[in-house]
């Protein structure tokens, strides 16, 4: 007999999660009621799914008006964008229904070998390369849970992995309860999500949490310098900004510590930073036993991600690099104070009112010139002109020529915008297409 024959689970969010734990709960015999407070025009393609595959759903003011008693549900699952504290889960749990995330739901359910992996930034990237070094090493992999298919997804779908690469952020790691993995990647911490969290400490605590059920025979696998506790974890470090750690990278090359093994990075990742993503995701594939060699030739093959530090092509000795989803100042000085040749900076777009100051300590040394764009192009001039030569674009096409007429043989021609796309664009991903676009057409 099904494990949840008889239940009725409440199911809250209508998107891609939600999706995956009402299919995983039906899979194991229990009753749904989807339950969603958005407006039914504004979510009609959910719901729509849901629809057709024979879910009841209640959106907008019906979930809103929504009476819960004791007993009218066996169990409630969020979806990660619910804070567990706002009024809809709470109608739930205030009257006694044991309340429980949807990446905790599926794990419950599963027996699958998987890496789990946090971290302020990088985790997308992190979590494809995980998945793409078990492919090509023969292990099968997906990336899932915050990135690409929900973990319920995953487990409803009955296709056996031999690993699964999770990503998992501080929202889905809020419910966990018996969640652990036999590799934890903690890859950065830095402020974020203040919205959603009274303070850093508790966005902290949140993430924190990876390492809350570890055994011994795991692996904690962080950045060097890094506070968080691993409990009873082995625990292992890198780094690639100099810090002493068991995996390192300087000048082209990864040392592996305890193996005295320096080989040569070959892949399209550019950017201290996304050496850091590459010897961690190295580092959880190794647990899970794969080979240093295997995994030299594998990640040659590796295409990094669209738009995020992505190497579009080498000219003249120039490289010319689409970092288009940098669309906020934490993200830019990311890429900055990743990158080892001088920079040609591409920066600007929609003036969201942001304040570029704090941008000023990280160019000193490392940006030899920038071409503003956008709406706030004029404003980023006059506020860094003094320190680097400025000058302004009107299309794309013209900022990609100045950048390369600013620039030496030996530099990285950098869009890093700093700000969203919206004045001249219909996202990151257009704006980074127009950027290759003018970069193809460089003669």
């Amino acid at each position: 007999m099904p494990k949840f024959t008889g239940k009725h689970f409440a199911i809250l969010g209508a998107g891609r999660s939600g999706l995956g734990a009402a299919r995983l709960a039906r899979l194991h015999g229990a009753e749904v009621t989807v339950v969603d407070e958005g407006e039914p025009q504004k979510i009609k393609a959910a719901l729509d799914k849901q629809h057709a595959e024979g879910f009841r759903t209640l959106s907008g003011q019906a979930a809103r008006d929504l009476v819960v008693k004791p007993g009218d549900f066996d169990l409630v699952i969020t979806s990660p964008g619910l804070d567990a504290n706002w009024p809809l889960p709470k109608k739930f749990t205030d009257v006694g229904i044991p309340l429980t995330g949807e990446m905790e739901f599926a794990f419950n359910l599963t027996d699958l070998p998987l890496v789990g992996i946090t971290g302020t930034n990088g985790k997308s990237t992190c979590t494809e390369l995980i998945a793409h070094l078990f492919n090509a090493c023969g292990k099968k992999s997906v990336p899932c849970g915050n990135h690409g298919m929900s973990l319920s997804e995953v487990v409803a779908s009955g296709v056996s992995y031999d690993v699964l690469s999770l990503e998992i952020s501080s929202f889905q790691l809020e419910t966990i309860q018996n969640y652990r993995a036999k590799a934890s990647l903690w890859l950065n911490f830095a402020a974020d999500h203040l919205d959603r969290y009274p303070d850093m400490q508790s966005y902290y605590a949140a993430k924190a949490r990876i390492f809350e059920n570890v055994t011994a025979s795991d692996v904690a696998i962080v950045r060097a310098g890094e506070t968080v506790d691993t409990g009873a974890a082995q625990r292992l470090t890198f780094s690639a900004y100099g810090a002493e750690a068991d995996w390192t990278y300087s000048a082209g090359c990864i040392q592996v510590g305890p193996e005295n093994v320096t080989f040569e990075v070959n892949s399209t990742l550019r950017g201290r930073h996304n050496m850091e993503n590459v010897m961690a995701a190295m580092m959880a594939c190794q647990v899970h036993g794969l080979s240093l060699e295997e995994m030299q030739a594998a990640l040659a093959g590796y295409e990094a991600p669209a738009h995020r530090c992505e190497l579009v092509r080498e000219l003249h000795g120039r490289e010319y690099i689409n970092d288009s989803k940098a669309t906020n100042l934490h993200a830019l000085e990311a890429c900055i104070g990743a990158m080892e040749r001088p920079i040609v900076l591409i920066v600007g777009g929609k003036d969201k009112q942001l304040d570029y100051t704090p941008l000023r300590d990280s160019l000193k040394g490392q940006v030899r010139a920038m071409v503003c764009i956008g709406e706030i192009a004029q404003a980023l001039k006059t506020t860094f002109e003094d320190l680097v030569p400025c000058q302004t674009a009107a299309d794309m096409a013209e900022a990609v020529q100045l950048a390369t007429e600013l620039s030496r043989a030996g530099d990285s021609i950098i869009l890093s915008p700093g700000t969203s796309s919206f004045d001249m664009y219909t996202g990151y991903a257009q704006r980074g297409e127009a950027f290759r676009t003018a970069v193809q057409s460089l003669t």
